[in-house]
């Protein structure tokens, strides 16, 4: 089961930031875009080489502006899924990288930031090979390239179908229809469907996980009700 983690670490001195004097109304909208777009091309020079060295795959890098500082969303994964353990392990080593490269004098984020580092969500969409395969089992929504003869206009349609096996080249999806192959050239974004069924499965696999901490806490207030014991006889 995939998890999702998030780490923040604001860093680096405030009163950085470019300033934008001159710039009125859609200039300087216009201006700030272009900044932050500026900003998150460098941000993933930097970011992709550490990811990739640490064993996982950048899958996007976005910078936006909270208040007075900006915010840097990391978004990794890996075949198995990402657990809490590897976000805070991605998390320190985009941290130093990040500081590394302020400190040799890049202008990389100027100014306060937070981090953030998680796994993707069920909503992006599978456009690359690995996506397919690291969904095998899931039910997908996808568009699918027809080509018809006669150099007639392709035809778009819609297919839904669970992700049988998927490769470098193409994909197999069980379908109402029975079992069908399409090149990636042929699909569209395919997005994964959520099923209620397997929502359930995931809500019992946490409460599973959280059973240590349940008796954990448990025990704590079993040391607690022993203490309140204490003060009791204490009082008589």
């Amino acid at each position: 089961m995939t998890q999702r983690g998030r780490a923040t670490r604001p860093t680096a001195p405030a009163g950085r930031s470019r300033r934008t004097d001159g710039a009125r109304g859609g200039d300087r909208a216009g201006a700030s875009r272009g900044d932050l777009a500026a900003r998150r091309t460098r941000l993933r020079d930097v970011i992709a080489p550490v990811v990739t060295e640490a064993g996982y795959d950048l899958e996007d890098v976005s910078v936006s502006r909270a208040g007075r500082r900006h915010v840097v969303r990391v978004i990794v994964d890996a075949d198995g899924g990402i657990n809490l353990d590897a976000v805070a392990d991605v998390s320190r080593v985009v941290s130093a990288a990040l500081d590394a490269a302020e400190e040799s004098g890049g202008d990389i984020v100027a100014g306060e930031y937070q981090l953030e580092v998680s796994s993707p969500g069920v909503d992006r969409p599978l456009t690359l090979p690995r996506h397919w395969r690291r969904n095998a089992g899931r039910l997908v929504k996808v568009t699918v390239r027809v080509e018809r003869p006669d150099a007639q206009p392709t035809v778009d349609r819609q297919v839904t179908g669970r992700v049988v096996a998927a490769d470098d080249e193409r994909v197999v999806l069980e379908t109402e229809a029975g079992r069908v192959e399409h090149r990636y050239a042929e699909l569209g974004p395919g997005r994964v469907q959520v099923e209620f069924n397997r929502l359930d499965e995931i809500d019992e696999a946490d409460e599973f996980d959280g059973a240590d901490e349940d008796d954990e806490i448990g025990d704590d207030e079993h040391a607690a009700d022993d203490d309140d014991d204490d003060v009791e006889d204490e009082e008589r």
